[in-house]
């Protein structure tokens, strides 16, 4: 839009604790907060349980976070971390099907006939080798750890942020995700993806 001087005008974008807030009174506000970070939860639920769910873990997600909206602490200008942190939850009952999966993917490797042939034929070989030993060994990490370490990683949290998802202090992410970090060097031969 604009002004009859001819410059843009702006409208400030509100940040997420006042969306809350305004949710309260008016729920449709809310949609404002899913359009905003849905699809980075969307994101964080594909890489955890796959494609299959990542759209339930979204709603349920959503709809645990607008049922828990007025308990929000409107402090903390960003909802994203205890989007974070209730999509984890959320995870957490499909866990069996997360290490169910990260199993199932760990076996099935590279199709070869899906591959086109290149001369990067040799790296992806290597890589898909690698992305199996790693989801093999994420498999196989304490719940907590894999959950802070995966925030922190596939979730590009702060170890703050992370801290505040999973409702735990921050030397505790911290712990965590060094331990995590530590035992994949240990199954992967000193290589760490996550870094």
């Amino acid at each position: 839009m604009r002004h009859q001087s001819g410059h843009a005008v702006t409208t400030p974008v509100i940040d997420d604790a006042t969306v809350i807030s305004q949710s309260l009174h008016d729920p449709e506000h809310f949609a404002i907060l899913f359009e905003r970070h849905a699809p980075v939860v969307k994101r964080y639920a594909l890489l955890r349980l796959g494609e299959d769910v990542a759209d339930d873990i979204v709603a349920e997600t959503f709809i645990a976070a607008f049922q828990r909206r007025a308990t929000y602490d409107l402090t903390r200008e960003s909802a994203l971390p205890w989007l974070y942190g209730i999509a984890t939850n959320v995870i957490g009952r499909h866990r069996r099907r997360e290490i169910t999966l990260y199993k199932a993917l760990s076996h099935r490797g590279a199709d070869p006939a899906d591959e086109p042939f290149t001369d990067q034929v040799d790296e992806r070989v290597a890589a898909y080798r690698l992305r199996d030993r790693l989801l093999r060994a994420l498999a196989g990490l304490p719940a907590g750890h894999r959950d802070a370490l995966l925030l922190v990683t596939w979730g590009e949290l702060s170890y703050e942020h992370a801290a505040q998802s999973l409702g735990v202090p921050l030397g505790t992410v911290r712990s965590r995700v060094n331990r995590a970090r530590r035992k994949l060097r240990r199954k992967l031969g000193d290589i760490d993806p996550t870094l």
